[in-house]
């Protein structure tokens, strides 16, 4: 990882966090949620470790990763996730 990927996988991970923050507990976001929150205008080619951000999120049992309602691998899933806390969100913040 290249020193702006550091900072931008830093910027992500914060990014999700204070975006599943301000919704109500049960709310879920997209990993471009966060990705258009740090990436302005080129927020795409952040999506790629937007996802990555949020599976060692879901890894460290802060976050959930959720296709159709059921808990996946965003590593493995195709098509859009959304992200949603897990038991650990709380501590991680």
């Amino acid at each position: 990882m290249t020193e702006g990927e550091g900072d931008l996988d830093g910027r992500l991970r914060a990014a999700v966090l204070d975006l599943l923050a301000r919704r109500a507990a049960t709310s879920t976001i997209c990993p471009s949620d966060a990705a258009r929150a740090v990436g302005g205008d080129t927020w795409r080619a952040a999506m790629p470790l937007a996802r990555e951000v949020a599976a060692r999120l879901a890894d460290e049992g802060v976050v959930e990763v959720r296709q159709r309602g059921e808990r996946v691998d965003v590593r493995t899933a195709r098509g859009p996730v959304r992200i949603a806390r897990a038991p650990g969100f709380d501590a991680a913040r």
